[in-house]
C-alpha cells in the first residue's frame, strides 16, 4: 500500500498531509489559503492521488509560511509512499492547456530533489494569493520528495491560468512517473538505486 501521513508542527504552521498514490483523486484540503486550496484540489485530482491536507498557519502574517510547509509536508509524503520506489515508471512528462495558458511539467523520481522553474506571470497577486508562492511550494515539494521537476510556462497572460496550469501539469507528470510499470523489475536505475 503506497499510502503515507506525515505530521509537521513549527512555531509557523501545523501540518498534517496523507496521500495514497494509488487512490481516484480524492481530496480533502482545508489550508487556510482560499486559491491554494483550490490549487491542491486540482493536484490530487488530476494525479488519482488520494490526497488529505490540513494546515493551520500564521496567515495574519501571509501566506508565505503555510504554503511553503505544505510543498515540504506533501514532498515528505509522497518520497515516504513511494518506498524503495521499485517498479515506478520513474521519468514522465504532462503539458496542460487552459485557454491561453499552456504550461509543461516533467519529472524524474531521481532521489535528487531539484525544482528548476521557468513560469513568469503577469501579476503579483491571484485574488490575495501572492504568485510567487507557486514557486515556493514545488521548491518544498520537489526538494522533499526527492523529485527533479521542470515547470516551463510556455505560453499565458493570465496569471490564474498559467498557476493552474502548472498544478494540473505537475499533478499529470506525477501520475506517470509513480504508476507501476509492469516491465520494471525492480529500481528502474543502471546504478540499483534512486
Amino acid at each position: 500500500m503506497r499510502r503515507a501521513t506525515v505530521t509537521r508542527r513549527t512555531g509557523e504552521t501545523d501540518i498534517t498531509v496523507t496521500i495514497d498514490l494509488d487512490g481516484t483523486g480524492a481530496c480533502d484540503i482545508e489550508t487556510g489559503v482560499g486559491f491554494f486550496d483550490h490549487m491542491l484540489s486540482a493536484l490530487g485530482r488530476h494525479s488519482l492521488c488520494d490526497l488529505s491536507v490540513h494546515a493551520k498557519g500564521d496567515t495574519w502574517v501571509d501566506d508565505h509560511h503555510t504554503v511553503e510547509d505544505v510543498g515540504i509536508v506533501l514532498g515528505q509524503a509522497i518520497r515516504q509512499a513511494l518506498g524503495d520506489k521499485s517498479g515506478i515508471t520513474r521519468f514522465s512528462d504532462a503539458t496542460v492547456c487552459m485557454d491561453e495558458a499552456l504550461v509543461l511539467a516533467a519529472i524524474d523520481v531521481s532521489g535528487r530533489g531539484e525544482l528548476f522553474w521557468d513560469v513568469p506571470l503577469s501579476a503579483e497577486k491571484v485574488g490575495t494569493f501572492d504568485t510567487e508562492l507557486g514557486h515556493e511550494f514545488f521548491a518544498g515539494l520537489a526538494r522533499d520528495a526527492g523529485i527533479t521537476l521542470h515547470v516551463r510556462e510556455i505560453a499565458g497572460e493570465n496569471a490564474h491560468h498559467v498557476l493552474e496550469c502548472a498544478f494540473k501539469a505537475v499533478a499529470r507528470a506525477l501520475r506517470q512517473a509513480v504508476s507501476h510499470d509492469a516491465r520494471v523489475s525492480g529500481i528502474p536505475s543502471t546504478k540499483g538505486s534512486l
